[in-house]
Order: structure tokens, then sequence, then C-alpha cells
């Protein structure tokens, strides 16, 4: 248990992938349980929902990007001139 809080607090945004793919994926298996779906077709959507989830993770962290360049540029001195 030790070792999986470690990585998720070291991969904050591989966990976050993680987690929504998996929670994704139990949405869509549960919901196209009665369409017939082929399983090709269905692999298929299971890899695109795992894409998916990724890139949200991924447009997410651009905040977290945009907050950490806004704090360095605040605790940077400014030259006088």
């Amino acid at each position: 248990m030790n070792a999986l809080k470690a990585f998720a607090s070291q991969h904050p945004r591989i966990t976050a992938w993680i987690v929504l793919a998996i929670g994704m994926v139990v949405i869509l298996l549960w919901a196209s349980k009665d369409v017939g779906l082929l399983p090709t077709q269905l692999l298929a959507l299971v890899i695109a929902t795992i894409a998916l989830a990724g890139l949200c993770v991924w447009i997410i962290g651009w905040e977290d990007n945009d907050d950490d360049e806004a704090d360095a540029a605040a605790s940077t001195p400014k030259s006088a001139k």
C-alpha cells in the first residue's frame, strides 16, 4: 500500500489517467452491454476511451503549468534600472 501511495505522489498525472480511464471504461462497458457490438468494435472503443482519458488529464495539466509559471514569475525579483 505504501508503494502505491509513493507512486501516486511521484506521478500524479499518470495516477489520474489510470483512475479516470478505469472509471470511463467501466461506464462505457456498462452502457454498451445491450448494444451488440462486436469484440473488435468494443476493443476500439475501450482504446479510444483510454486515450481520451489521457487527453483530459493532459489538458487539465495545462492549468497547473500556467499556475507554476505565474508563481515563478511572481517570486523572481525585478531588476532595477
